[in-house]
């Protein structure tokens, strides 16, 4: 953690943050403000982990096995856009609370991926990569496909899935270790604004955009399960979120 200095009769070079006045309040305001800018980075991180090691995992693993990645080059560029510029946005825009001043500070040694991170990534990652591999082993029968259309069906339905398995992780993510992730969420406008934006443009990407995005439009019916298959991933993190861990 930072140290602080009150500008009286501390030196101002021996400081890593310079408060100008002696104001008890300001130090508790910087001090929470601090908490809550490394928190926000640890959450970001996290689901940025997340976001790698699934996309990785599956289009290796997949390409060495059948020869060809379910994800093509487009979607991976829409999904690190989600990873990157929206999450962190999204994330990294959570305004400080009160509790974060009962947290434990954490010094200068201290693993800036905890082992509660690793927990939570590793819960997820285990769940998206098996619905990706079932999808792409039995998507076929399980959404009854048929024709020459079936593989560019299944393709958009893993992709599709793909994306909301993030967007609902993108709402685990609020809390590390919280049960509740909804709490303050409509306070924050900017992770509103982001999620609703994330899933308006994937609508956009899925439906009207097949040529240049590789996908196909999809039936209600399809939509609906690719939702509820991202959602199932919530109660997961939440039961993740249950085993204890070392904080460090």
């Amino acid at each position: 953690m930072p140290h602080f200095c009150i500008f009286l009769k501390v030196a101002k070079e021996s400081a890593d943050v310079i408060i100008l006045d002696d104001n008890f309040s300001t130090i508790v305001t910087v001090a929470k403000w601090g908490r809550s800018v490394y928190i926000n980075i640890q959450k970001f991180v996290q689901f940025q982990l997340t976001v790698n090691v699934v996309a990785l995992v599956v289009n290796f693993s997949s390409a060495c096995m059948t020869g060809s990645a379910p994800l093509t080059a487009v979607q991976l560029l829409w999904v690190n856009m989600i990873m990157d510029t929206l999450g962190a946005l999204a994330l990294a825009t959570e305004p400080p609370n009160d509790e974060l001043m009962k947290r434990t500070p954490v010094g200068r040694k201290g693993n800036f991926i905890s082992n509660i991170m690793w927990r939570n990534i590793m819960g997820q990652a285990i769940y998206q990569f098996f619905v990706i591999w079932y999808l792409q082993t039995e998507g076929k029968t399980l959404f009854e496909l048929k024709g020459d259309n079936s593989d560019l069906v299944l393709n958009t339905l893993i992709f599709n899935c793909f994306v909301f398995c993030q967007v609902f992780n993108e709402v685990s993510s609020r809390e590390m270790e919280r049960i509740n992730v909804f709490r303050g969420i409509l306070d924050n406008n900017v992770f509103v604004a982001v999620l609703g934006s994330t899933v308006l443009f994937q609508i956009i990407i899925v439906q009207f955009l097949g040529d240049f995005a590789n996908t196909t439009p999809l039936s209600l019916r399809e939509w609906f399960s690719c939702i509820v298959i991202g959602f199932i991933g919530m109660p997961i993190a939440a039961i993740v979120k249950l085993f204890p861990v070392g904080s460090q």
